[in-house]
């Protein structure tokens, strides 16, 4: 897997450069990847943008969609290897490679392309005068051009399945950079791409080991029409920063502190069960609920329940196939974590579980599930994105404090909602500024629903119509009656 996919063809890094591939869990070098160049980024962009201007793929949709079509199939036929894959690259447990890690997004991508089977390119908006003279009017919708695809490594393959397969339907041409710490999940895109025989130039894949480098290529260079990035909030603003100076479009998924709200009326006890999102994935997802907000009165119990249920979390064992919590991505990552908990403490929060690195495991970029309770939303762990295993509990004293809380961040990615009935939630739900919300229990993720946040948590959607929609423009045309 230590390969570029550049214009159609596997081929080594420029000097053949290569670097360490680190697996999380182990803290072991599983391998190598291969590690780009400016040189090979250039390449893969003069292939993209070449594909794009002087072939049929924007224009040919029967054609593209059977393109596309042996690519999905190719995912599952290797699946095995894309499992492999984002199993070394992130530490994942076996409960999230066959789910939300690999098996779910590779079910999920064929909702583009049967959207595509479907989907009006052109349509008649009827006549209009104007000055005397009378047009008929048509809209078309066409593909944006060329798409920088900039990835993380929270969810690699969910990830960047969710922005090249709906691109590439669309009619763009597609450059793939893939974050350092997860290429193998990248570089077997185009193992797949490859094998399925797609048009030289359409899909390129680049793994580096420099975080910033090519992706500030891509983000600056006019051969892009649109740049997708999904990352932490800072480096999005640098990124809209930098396309601005092209008037690229850009896409945005960025950073959350999403507020997980428990309503008087709620039984407790089973609101409490989403708790447990703050370890999915050692809480590395930028839309889970890391701020719980409870009823002041409510506290103390519900201080008890949180310990009790995550106290009972499993994790680190040999058998993950029940397991939520692997480990953090790097060791890097590890010390972030732990820094933010010692603020935590710092700053008078009180620690009622978890705090340091478990003691059962011998290796391993792990920390322990760990909750702080009587935070004041003003408080650093409160406002600030950890993406770790750390949950925060605010107490409110009415209804509106705790939308005045919940809505008092930077960000507005995600929420949830647990009431005592639908209505009563869908109500608050309704005053809550975030992209997605959670109701009772309820989860958003699917192929079909957009996925994207206000403020500063982002720009745009992905998935769904609306992700589509990000890969075009939009022709108004006037034929003289």
């Amino acid at each position: 897997m230590a390969k570029l996919y550049i214009d159609g063809q596997l081929c080594d890094a420029e000097g053949q450069r290569l670097y360490d591939n680190v697996s999380p869990l182990t803290e072991a070098v599983v391998g190598r990847a291969a590690d780009a160049s400016l040189a090979d980024a250039h390449r893969a962009l003069d292939a993209a943008r070449q594909a794009f201007d002087h072939s049929d793929w924007s224009r040919d949709h029967s054609y593209r969609l059977e393109c596309l079509r042996r690519f999905v199939a190719g995912l599952h036929t290797h699946i095995d290897w894309l499992r492999g894959a984002v199993a070394a690259d992130t530490g994942t447990t076996q409960m999230f490679v066959n789910g939300p890690q690999c098996d779910g997004p590779v079910s999920m991508a064929s909702w583009p392309l049967n959207y595509l089977e479907g989907f009006q390119w052109q349509r008649d908006i009827g006549d209009y005068e104007v000055m005397g003279i009378t047009s008929r009017r048509r809209v078309w919708k066409e593909a944006a051009g060329v798409v920088a695809a900039i990835s993380p490594w929270n969810f690699p393959i969910q990830i960047n399945l969710a922005k090249c397969i709906p691109a590439l339907a669309a009619g763009c041409t597609v450059v793939l950079k893939a974050a350092p710490e997860t290429p193998w999940s990248a570089s077997v895109l185009g193992k797949i791409a490859a094998d399925a025989g797609l048009p030289a130039g359409v899909f390129n894949v680049l793994t580096a080991s420099d975080p910033a480098e090519i992706g500030e290529l891509l983000s600056r260079d006019p051969r892009v029409d649109v740049v997708s990035f999904t990352g932490s909030t800072a480096v999005g603003r640098q990124v809209m920063k930098n396309a601005a100076d092209t008037v690229k479009r850009v896409f945005l998924e960025l950073g959350g502190k999403s507020a997980m709200v428990v309503l008087e009326d709620a039984d407790l006890a089973t609101a409490l069960f989403g708790t447990f999102s703050v370890c999915a994935h050692s809480g590395q997802g930028c839309a889970i609920t890391t701020r719980l907000l409870v009823p002041r009165r409510k506290l103390a119990e519900a201080e008890e329940l949180v310990k009790a249920y995550l106290g009972g979390l499993s994790y680190g064992s040999e058998d993950t196939s029940g397991e939520m919590q692997g480990p953090l991505i790097s060791a890097r990552q590890r010390d972030r974590v732990l820094s933010y908990i010692e603020k935590g403490k710092q700053e008078g929060a009180k620690l009622i579980f978890g705090g340091g690195v478990p003691s059962h495991i011998e290796r391993g970029f792990f920390v322990e599930p760990t909750v702080f309770s009587e935070v004041d939303n003003s408080m650093t762990i409160a406002r600030e994105e950890i993406f770790g295993p750390v949950l925060v509990m605010i107490p409110y004293d009415g209804e509106d404090e705790a939308l005045q809380i919940a809505n008092d961040s930077i960000y507005g990615l995600s929420a949830a909602v647990y009431a005592g009935s639908d209505e009563r939630a869908l109500d608050f739900a309704s005053r809550l500024r975030t992209g997605t919300v959670n109701i009772n229990g309820g989860n958003f993720l699917g192929p079909d629903a957009p996925f994207g946040g206000y403020k500063q948590s982002g720009v745009g959607r992905e998935m769904g119509p609306e992700g589509f929609e990000e890969y075009l423009e939009t022709k108004t045309l006037a034929l003289a009656v």
